[in-house]
């Protein structure tokens, strides 16, 4: 954990996570714009199983991946999930620094609220384990075990929350060094 640590605090520049919060954002904007919707257009509306926060099962499965058709599947397979593959990876590294950069504003990176910086690695991670089940049962469909998308279903939930959790922390986070600095400003004056 120790090398966790120095290796975030060695990259929490600035310049560096600001850089690393546009490029995360853009790769998001590209996939909310271009390859969600390209892949959606296929399946008559029926959100994709990277979009659904609070789950899905068996049933949603087959009729999505039956809606979606074989061209359908084939967008989400080669238009939306390679661009999935770099997101995860971009959204832990930005997220964690990001965190990081403002836990050191409070003088809290070198306590145990550094395990924060941990939530968006466990986001990252089970979105890639959710990558992984969408793959996985794209390439299976039509023959697609209960196992599988429960196990899927399971990561993208861990997913969602682990995301929720990280906002909700990265903006008690933010709130806590405006006080700060707040307090800072009105004391010199």
């Amino acid at each position: 954990m120790n090398k966790l640590r120095e290796l975030i605090a060695k990259n929490i520049a600035g310049k560096k996570v600001a850089f690393l919060f546009v490029l995360t954002n853009l790769i998001y904007a590209f996939m909310l714009l271009v390859t969600i919707p390209k892949t959606v257009a296929y399946s008559g509306g029926m959100k994709l199983l990277d979009m659904m926060p609070q789950g899905y099962g068996s049933e949603y499965v087959n009729e999505l991946f039956g809606k979606l058709g074989q061209e359908g599947r084939d967008a989400y397979l080669f238009n939306q999930i390679p661009v999935d593959m770099i997101y995860p990876l971009l959204f832990a590294i930005t997220y964690s620094l990001l965190i990081a950069y403002f836990l050191k504003k409070l003088d809290k990176l070198n306590t145990s609220f550094f395990f924060l910086c941990l939530i968006p690695i466990i986001a990252g991670i089970a979105d890639y384990l959710e990558n992984i089940g969408i793959v996985t049962m794209l390439n299976s469909y039509p023959d697609l075990s209960v196992a599988q998308i429960s196990t899927t279903n399971i990561f993208s939930i861990i997913k969602s929350v682990s995301t929720t959790l990280f906002f909700i922390v990265l903006i008690v986070i933010i709130i806590l060094v405006a006080i700060k600095w707040l307090k800072l400003k009105r004391s010199g004056e």
